[in-house]
C-alpha cells in the first residue's frame, strides 16, 4: 500500500495578466485538516526550556570537554537544574546592568554551554538574541552590532582580541561578557573603549546577589534576529518569533510520533555546526524539549572524530560536505581491503539494498550484513548512532544510498532556510522512494512551485518545476529594518526561496537548481551555474568547481579545485613526480580534467553550451578566509569573480 505523506489543499493556477503560473499547494498529511494547535504551556521558546527544566531537572543537559595538558579530557555535564539556575543568574545580571526587555544581546563564539545559557537568558527575560557568526570577518560584525543596535555582547575569550583590535563596533556597546576569564590586558583594552568587561563568573555572581524574576515573552515577541551571511551584499537580519520556534518543536514532536523508534531522554546530540545558524539551534531546541543531552565538540573540526568516539552520540546532523568526507574515508578504507573482502562487502551491500528497496526497514533488511560488515561503518560515528540527517544543500544520491545501507541508522534529508525557521520539508526514514529528494512539507508548512519563465521552469508542466515557495506557521516575520526586501520575497503570504524544485504528483520535493545563479551567454542561452556545478561535482578528480560565463562570451569556463588524494594517484599512474602544487601546474593535468569534465557532460546529456571549454586549476580549496564562500560553504560569486580575474581574460 502506497504511503500517504501529503495532501493537495489547493489546485494549480495558470498564469494570467502578467502573474506567473503556480503549482498545487501541498501540506503534510499530519495537517490535512489544518495546522494542529500548540500545547497551551508551550507557546514560546522560553516555555520549551522552562518546562523541560522542571520535568527533567536531574538529567544531563549540556556537556563539554576540558583540556588537560593540551589534550581534551572526558565529557563533563551540567544538569537541566544547574543550567536553569545559571540562566536565571545571567538574566538577573543583565537586568542589573540596566538591560530592558526588547534589547538586543549579541553572542559571538564557537558552540559551548555558555552560548546556550546566554541564549536562554535572553529568552527568559524577553531579550532578543543576535548571534554573530564565529567565521564572519570584522566588517560584518561591525555591521551587525550597529544595524541591530546591540547593547551587550557575550564573547568567547579567544575572540576578545578581534573585538578590540579589528572592530569599530566596541564604541556603541555598553558592556562585554567573556565566556571564560578576562586577563588584565583584556580589561585594559575594554577600558580604553569606555567599556566594562565582565568574566562569566563575575556575571553569575552579580546575578546571585541581585536576583530578578524572569520576564516571560509573549508568543509574538521577537526571539532572535539571525543574520544570514548571504552570497553578496551586507548580511540580512532574519526576524524569528518565539511562537515560530515553539511551533517547530511541536511539529517535530508530531513527526517523530509516526515512528516506532522513539526519541528518549537517553539520546545524545553532538553539536558542531555553528549555533549561530538555524539548523543547529533548532535541533538543540528539540533535544531540550525531550530532556535529552547535547555535547559540544572541542572547537576543532579536525578533531571531530575524537569527539564522536568520546561522546558516542545517537543523532548526527551534518551538511553534505561532512557526509562527503565520511564517505571518502570509508571508501579509502575499502580500497585498502584485500580483493576478496572488498567483493564480500559489495555483495552484502547489494543484498541489503535489494531488501530495503522492497520495503524492509534498514535495521531489518539484513542484520547479518550489519553484523558482518556495516557495524564497522557505524563504529566510525561512535557506535550508537540511530539517526543521520543531512541539511543545508542537496546530498548526492550515491552518498545518500550508501549511508542508508551501511550506516546501520535511519537516514533522511531535510530542506529549509533561516527564513523558514529551519525545516520546511523533511524526508522519511526507510522509504527508498524518497532517495535523492528532500521529502515533503513539514508539519506546519505548505509548499508550492512558481513559474520561472526565463529558465523554462513550469509548475504545471511534466515534470512540475519552478521556484519553491513556502507558507506556514514557522515563517520569519521579515528582514530587520528592511521592509522593501521583505516585500520582495514574501508575496501574498508566500516566501520565495530562490531555490528551484521539482515536485512529484505526490508532493515529494527535489532541489534541482538556484534561481539567482543564472546568467545568459552571448548566444542568448540561459545557464544555471549551481546546477552545472552539482553535475560536474561528481567528477572524482575534483574537490570543488566554480562555473563562470557572461553575455560577452559564448562558452563556459571554470575554476577547479582538485582532490589532492586522487590527483596524486593520477600523477603516480601517469609517471609524474612532484608535490601537489607542481602536479596542479602541469598542462597534461589540466587536459585530463577537461577530458573528465567532458565525460561527465556526455553521461548527463548536457547541451553543447553547458560544456566546460576551459579551466583554471586552483590548488587551494575555496575557503572562508579569502571570502570566497559563506560559513555554510555557499559560493560568493561576485567575490570569486574579483579574486579570479584571470577568467575575464580567458579566451
Amino acid at each position: 500500500m502506497e504511503k500517504l505523506y501529503t495532501v493537495e489543499v489547493e489546485e494549480g493556477i495558470p498564469g494570467k495578466d502578467g502573474n506567473p503560473s503556480v503549482g498545487p499547494v501541498y501540506r503534510n498529511a499530519l495537517a490535512k485538516d489544518g495546522f494542529p494547535p500548540l500545547e497551551p504551556d508551550m507557546t514560546t521558546s522560553w516555555d520549551v526550556f522552562r518546562v523541560a527544566a522542571e520535568k527533567y531537572s536531574g538529567n544531563r543537559m549540556l556537556g563539554w570537554r576540558e583540556f588537560i595538558q593540551g589534550k581534551a579530557g572526558p565529557y563533563i555535564w551540567k544538569s537541566y537544574k544547574e543550567v536553569y539556575e545559571e540562566v536565571l543568574q545571567i538574566g538577573s545580571a543583565l537586568r542589573q546592568l540596566g538591560v530592558q526587555p526588547g534589547s538586543r544581546i549579541g553572542i559571538y563564539g564557537t558552540n559551548c554551554p555558555q552560548w546556550v545559557i546566554a541564549m536562554q537568558a535572553c529568552n527568559g527575560f524577553n531579550l532578543i538574541c543576535v548571534p554573530l557568526y564565529d567565521t564572519l570577518g570584522a566588517g560584518a560584525i561591525d555591521f551587525i552590532v550597529d544595524h541591530a543596535e546591540i547593547d551587550i555582547v557575550f564573547v568567547h575569550e579567544k575572540k576578545l582580541n578581534i573585538l578590540f583590535s579589528d572592530c569599530a563596533c566596541a564604541q556603541r556597546l555598553r558592556a562585554i561578557v567573556s565566556f571564560g576569564s578576562a586577563t588584565r590586558g583584556d580589561v585594559e583594552d575594554a577600558n580604553k573603549e569606555g567599556l566594562n568587561l565582565y568574566s562569566w563568573n563575575e556575571l553569575l555572581k552579580m546575578g546571585r546577589e541581585h536576583p530578578s524574576e524572569p520576564f516571560s515573552p509573549k508568543p509574538n515577541d521577537l526571539c532572535t534576529i539571525m543574520y544570514t551571511s548571504g552570497t553578496s551584499g551586507t548580511p540580512k537580519g532574519v526576524m524569528i518569533t518565539h511562537e515560530a520556534l515553539a511551533t517547530y518543536v511541536r511539529g517535530v514532536d508530531l513527526y517523530m510520533d509516526l515512528f516506532e523508534d522513539k526519541m528518549t531522554v537517553d539520546d545524545v546530540f553532538l553539536s558542531f555546526l555553528p549555533l549561530a545558524h538555524i539548523l543547529d539551534r533548532v535541533i538543540e531546541e528539540y533535544f531540550f524539549h525531550k530532556g535529552a543531552s547535547v555535547g559540544y565538540y572541542q572547537g576543532d573540526l579536525n578533531a571531530l572524530r575524537d569527539d564522536l568516539m568520546e561522546l558516542k552520540p545517537t543523532l548526527f546532523v551534518g551538511v553534505p560536505r561532512v557526509f562527503e568526507r565520511i564517505h571518502e574515508g570509508i571508501q579509502k578504507a575499502l580500497s585498502e581491503l584485500r580483493p576478496l573482502r572488498r567483493m564480500i562487502f559489495n555483495a552484502l551491500y547489494n543484498h541489503k539494498l535489494s531488501w530495503m528497496r522492497s520495503g524492509y526497514a534498514q535495521n531489518k533488511a539484513s542484520p547479518f550484513a550489519d553484523f558482518l560488515a556495516f557495524r564497522k561503518v557505524k563504529a566510525r560515528l561512535g557506535g550508537r548512532i540511530r539517526l543521520l540527517i543531512s541539511g543545508g544543500a542537496p546530498l548526492s544520491n550515491d552518498i545518500e544510498e550508501f549511508l542508508r545501507v551501511t550506516g546501520c541508522a535511519h537516514f533522511c534529508q531535510g530542506y529549509g532556510m533561516t527564513e523558514t525557521c529551519g525545516v520546511s520539508s523533511i524526508g522519511y526514514p526507510d522509504d527508498m522512494s524518497l532517495l535523492g529528494t528532500v521529502g515533503v512539507a513539514a508539519t506546519y508548512s505548505e509548499l508550492r512551485l512558481e513559474e520561472v519563465p526565463e529558465m523554462g521552469y513550469d509548475p504545471l508542466g511534466k515534470p512540475s518545476r519552478g521556484e519553491i515557495c513556502v507558507r506556514g506557521k514557522t515563517l520569519f516575520t521579515g528582514y530587520y529594518k528592511d521592509p522593501d526586501l521583505t516585500n520582495q520575497v514574501i508575496i501574498n503570504g508566500w516566501f520565495h526561496t530562490g531555490d528551484i524544485g521539482e515536485m512529484r504528483p505526490d508532493g515529494v520535493l527535489k532541489i534541482i537548481d538556484r534561481k539567482k545563479n543564472i546568467f545568459k551567454l552571448s548566444q542568448g542561452e540561459y545557464v544555471a551555474a549551481e546546477y552545472l556545478e552539482k553535475v560536474y561535482g561528481f567528477c572524482s578528480i575534483l574537490e570543488d568547481i566554480w562555473v563562470y560565463g557572461d553575455s560577452y562570451r559564448s562558452m563556459l569556463i571554470a575554476v577547479v579545485a582538485p582532490h589532492e588524494g586522487n590527483t596524486m594517484k593520477w600523477a603516480e599512474k601517469n609517471g609524474h613526480k612532484g608535490a601537489f602544487l607542481q602536479i596542479c601546474a602541469l598542462h597534461d593535468f589540466k587536459s585530463y580534467i577537461l577530458q573528465e569534465l567532458r565525460v561527465i557532460a556526455d553521461k548527463n546529456k548536457l547541451r553543447g553550451f553547458e560544456m566546460i571549454r576551459g579551466v583554471v586549476v586552483e590548488p587551494v580549496p575555496f575557503d572562508i578566509e579569502r571570502d570566497l564562500v559563506t560559513p555554510t560553504m555557499k559560493k560568493k560569486r561576485s567575490q570569486m569573480l574579483k579574486y579570479y580575474q584571470v577568467l575575464t581574460h580567458t579566451k
